[in-house]
C-alpha cells in the first residue's frame, strides 16, 4: 500500500529524540498509511545512525543524509520533493509538536477539498507556547508581527513549523521557494502566486526534553535574510547584497588600519596598505563565512583552506578593479564613476568566484 501521508522531519543532533518520536507517530497514526522522511544535516551525535537502525527494521522510515548543505527550510523542501505521497506534513524532531494533531490535520484535508494546508497554531484559541522561555516567546511574536508585512493572508502563526499540505499545492509553489532560513511556512505563503486556502488549528507547544534549541542570534539573521529575499530576491540576489555589505564594512576597516599604520605605527604607505589589505580581507572572509554563506560555512581545516583561496580571489578582484577604473578614467569617464564601476566589477568578480571556489556552492 502506497503512503497517503509523508512526514518530513529535519534533524540536526537529535539522537535521543528519534526513537521516542517514531513510537509516538506509530501510535497517533493508526489506520493511516504513513512514512517518515528524516532529512539530516550531517549530525555529529549519532542521530543518523539511529535513523538507519530504525529504517532497517521499518520500511516506513527513510533518511536523506545531506553533506555540505545546511538549513531547515532547504531540508524541508528536499524532503518534500523526495516523496510521492499526496499529503505532506512538516514537523520538528524535538518532540515539541503534538503528534496527536496529525490525524486531525489529515482529516481536515481529506474532507475539505478546497483546503491547501492546515497549520498547527499557538496563537488561535486554546493554542499556547506551553513553558517556552519568555525570550523565545518574544522573538516568535515579534517575527510573526514582521511577517505580516510580507504575506497578505490572515495567518496568525507564520512562525509555526508544524503543518500539513497537499502535494498539488506544493507543486504550485515549489519553484518559487527560496529555501532560506528556518521558517518554511512563511516561505510557502510568501511564494504562493494565489491566495492560500488554509485553516489554523490550536496546539500546545511542548517543552524540549533532550538536546539543545537551534534558535540563536544567527537563526534570527536567517529569518531577516528570508524576508529580504522574498521582497527583492528576484531583482538582486540577497547573498550578493550581503557580500557587498560585508565588503563595505571591510573598506571602513581597511581605512582604519591604514590610518593606524601611517599615523600610529609610523609605517610607510606600502607597509600600511599591505597590513590594511590583509586585515580587511581576513575580516571580510570571516564575516561572509558567518553571515553571507552561513548555510555553507566552513569549519576546521576547511576554514583555513577557504581563507587562502579567498585571499587569492580578492587579490585578483582588486587587480581587475584597478585596471577597469584606470581604463575608464583614461577614457574621459569622471573619476568617481570610474572608481565606482571598477569597484562594482571587482565586487561581482569576488562574489561569483568565491562562491564557486571558496565556498563551492552546492546544487
Amino acid at each position: 500500500m502506497s503512503e497517503q501521508l509523508s512526514l518530513i522531519i529535519p534533524t540536526y543532533n537529535e539522537r535521543n529524540n528519534i526513537e521516542p518520536l517514531v513510537k509516538l507517530l506509530d501510535s497517533a497514526l493508526k489506520g493511516i498509511a504513513w512514512e517518515a522522511v528524516f532529512v539530516d544535516d550531517n549530525s555529529k551525535d549519532g542521530t543518523r545512525e539511529i535513523i538507519h537502525q530504525l529504517a532497517g527494521k521499518d520500511d516506513r522510515i527513510r533518511i536523506i543524509h545531506r553533506i555540505g548543505r545546511r538549513g531547515l527550510s532547504s531540508a524541508c523542501i528536499e524532503g518534500m520533493l523526495a516523496t510521492t505521497a499526496p499529503f505532506i506534513a512538516v514537523m520538528d524532531a524535538d518532540l515539541q509538536h503534538d503528534e496527536k494533531l496529525l490525524p486531525v490535520m489529515f482529516k481536515q484535508l481529506l474532507e475539505k477539498s478546497d483546503l491547501d494546508m492546515v497549520v498547527g497554531s499557538r496563537y488561535v484559541d486554546q493554542g499556547s507556547f506551553g513553558n517556552l522561555a519568555s525570550r523565545r516567546k518574544w522573538i516568535s511574536q515579534f517575527a510573526t508581527s514582521i511577517s505580516r508585512l510580507l504575506i497578505k493572508s490572515d495567518l496568525k502563526d507564520s512562525m509555526s513549523g508544524f503543518f500539513m499540505l497537499r502535494r498539488t499545492f506544493l507543486n504550485v509553489v515549489v519553484e518559487r521557494l527560496s529555501g532560506k532560513g528556518f521558517k518554511i511556512l512563511l516561505d510557502i505563503f510568501a511564494s504562493s502566486p494565489r491566495k492560500v486556502v488554509f485553516k489554523e488549528i490550536p496546539y500546545k507547544f511542548r517543552s524540549r526534553q533532550t538536546g539543545e534549541s537551534k534558535l540563536d542570534t544567527l537563526v534570527i539573521w536567517e529569518y531577516v535574510v528570508l524576508l529580504v529575499d522574498k521582497c527583492i530576491g528576484k531583482i538582486i540576489p540577497v547573498r550578493f547584497i550581503l557580500f557587498v555589505m560585508v565588503g563595505l564594512a571591510g573598506s571602513v576597516l581597511h581605512l582604519l588600519i591604514l590610518l593606524i599604520g601611517l599615523k600610529g605605527l609610523k609605517l610607510n604607505f606600502l607597509e600600511a596598505q599591505m597590513a590594511a589589505t590583509f586585515v580587511a580581507m581576513t575580516s571580510n572572509y570571516t564575516l561572509d563565512n558567518i553571515f553571507t554563506y552561513r548555510d555553507m560555512r566552513l569549519k576546521g581545516k576547511s576554514f583555513f583552506i577557504g581563507l587562502m583561496s579567498f585571499y587569492v580571489v580578492c587579490s585578483i578582484g582588486a587587480f581587475v578593479n584597478i585596471q577597469i577604473a584606470f581604463y575608464l578614467y583614461n577614457n574621459n569617464i569622471t573619476w568617481w564613476l570610474a572608481g565606482l564601476l571598477g569597484a562594482l566589477v571587482g565586487a561581482v568578480w569576488n562574489y561569483a568566484v568565491s562562491m564557486t571556489v571558496t565556498w563551492r556552492k552546492k546544487v
